[in-house]
């Protein structure tokens, strides 16, 4: 098997394509992500996981256009969301393609109230006052954050802040979400409810792009991808390589006595 290519997966309906993607941060430094090339069909879900620092976030970055790579970085290889290359859609487009919700919540929250924040981008998109209140109230339902509506969402916890910028990208309804992270300051019950709403938007045919350290938390995923120093090492089917033991271990990515 060639490392990072897919195995046995089918590759029709793509809504996310990958070619040879490499990204520095400065002219000449090193590499965050090294030649990295995969695809993601509509409806599906692909958790991406590795050690800290193996290029995850960095990924998540570049999927969503958030790395502006004409000022400092260099990034090479092609980006095609939904058909479109990454590279020819402007900014304010982006949104409408490719939702992303950061590893720190508090970069992207900035309204003063939870109901605020969730209507900002249908507002953004000039949609008549009562699509847009159908929108928050579809997405709060949705995530069961009624509680939160009128709450500051700078005071809330951690996992409440990941709640609501989940909430706040599904508003603006993008075909493929990127999230970074999104479970990991959440209890048990936070993490089974967002799993449930991330399989009924798969079953609505959105795509889903995942960072997840905590590998009890990927199972339920079509697709794992495993990085390692930048390097996409292994795309395949999630209960296949979670029950390759040998391959994980050797990635330091379970210890001897880990279970999950």
């Amino acid at each position: 098997m060639i490392a990072g290519v897919d195995e046995g997966w089918n590759m029709s309906k793509k809504a996310v394509v990958i070619r040879g993607l490499s990204y520095q941060y400065q002219p000449g430094g090193p590499f965050a992500l090294k030649n990295i090339s995969f695809q993601a069909a509509r409806g599906e879900i692909v958790m991406v996981t590795g050690l800290s620092g193996c290029g995850k976030s960095t990924l998540c970055f570049c999927i969503g256009g958030v790395i502006d790579y004409n000022r400092n970085g260099v990034m090479t290889g092609e980006i095609l969301l939904n058909g479109k290359n990454a590279g020819n859609i402007r900014k304010a487009a982006m949104a409408l393609e490719v939702g992303v919700v950061f590893q720190n919540p508090d970069t992207q929250l900035f309204s003063p109230t939870v109901e605020d924040e969730i209507a900002f981008g249908p507002e953004n998109l000039c949609l008549p006052p009562g699509r847009i209140q159908e929108r928050v109230e579809q997405v709060i339902n949705l995530l069961d954050i009624g509680a939160l509506r009128e709450a500051n969402p700078c005071r809330l916890s951690g996992g409440e802040k990941h709640l609501v910028a989940l909430a706040a990208v599904l508003a603006i309804d993008p075909p493929v979400l990127v999230l970074d992270e999104v479970m990991s300051q959440l209890d048990q019950s936070g993490k089974n409810r967002v799993q449930s709403v991330l399989q009924r938007l798969c079953k609505a045919g959105k795509t889903i792009i995942a960072v997840e350290h905590d590998l009890a938390a990927v199972a339920f995923s079509h697709r794992l991808m495993v990085m390692e120093e930048g390097i996409l090492v292994r795309c395949g089917n999630t209960e296949t390589l979670l029950a390759d033991r040998d391959f994980m271990r050797a990635r330091k990515l379970i210890g001897l006595e880990h279970n999950y």
